[in-house]
């Protein structure tokens, strides 16, 4: 993905939304990216300001939502845009949407992270669950019920559809945990070759158009028209 941020013109400008403690940004700041976390937890940029100083590199940080974005950092203030594990959470997506695509630069490319619908029914009817699991398919947050600790989850064609209703263009789409989430890790832990086998595994049905959907967790690339 990082191929996609201007490469011909050097480091980029991102903005991680809901970036917590660092574990994307301090590796793309790492890489010379100028990177600017927003995240509504202190507790969690206290910990990415110590992550940042300990591995020697500068990350700006600013205590707010994704809704927020507008006013703290103002229209196309970033090259690439990360959402992971974000809209599962906020009250209105459509408007946290609408906020990524602001402040992302007209060329440039928004990057989430979600919770498959069709992973959990799956997962749910592999432990039995299988009422659960036919509430997961029926309801449209992805909920299998009131002890459901996931506000909601995403299909393929949700998450594109609230993509193109912002105003952006679905780049690629990617399946992520497809197989990995149901081998006992008993299987692949003290088997290197095993583990290899299931990532290359992985990295196949990662496009597959069939099996995409199945993953616990769904990566969309989305880019925003230039001018």
């Amino acid at each position: 993905m990082l191929d996609r941020i201007a490469p011909e013109s050097g480091p980029g400008d991102v903005v991680d939304v809901g970036g917590g403690t660092g574990g994307f940004a301090v590796p793309l700041a790492e890489l010379g990216h100028r990177v600017t976390v927003v995240d509504s937890s202190p507790d969690a940029l206290a910990a990415l300001e110590r992550r940042a100083a300990e591995s020697g590199v500068k990350v700006r940080s600013f205590q707010g939502d994704a809704t927020d974005l507008p006013d703290l950092l103002g229209p196309d203030a970033a090259d690439l845009v990360l959402c992971h594990s974000v809209l599962e959470y906020v009250d209105d997506p459509a408007a946290t949407m609408a906020a990524l695509t602001g402040t992302v630069r007209p060329g440039g490319s928004v990057s989430l992270l979600v919770a498959g619908q069709i992973a959990a029914a799956l997962h749910r009817a592999v432990a039995g669950h299988f009422d659960d699991a036919r509430r997961v398919l029926a309801d449209p947050s992805g909920r299998w019920g009131e002890g459901d600790r996931m506000p909601r989850r995403f299909t393929r064609e949700s998450l594109s559809s609230l993509v193109r209703d912002a105003g952006l263009r679905v780049a690629e789409l990617h399946g992520v945990r497809i197989f990995a989430d149901l081998v006992p890790s008993g299987m692949i832990d003290s088997d290197a070759d095993s583990a290899e086998a299931l990532i290359a595994l992985e990295s196949a049905a990662a496009v597959h158009p069939v099996l995409r959907d199945l993953a616990t967790q769904l990566h969309l690339v989305a880019d925003k028209p230039a001018r």
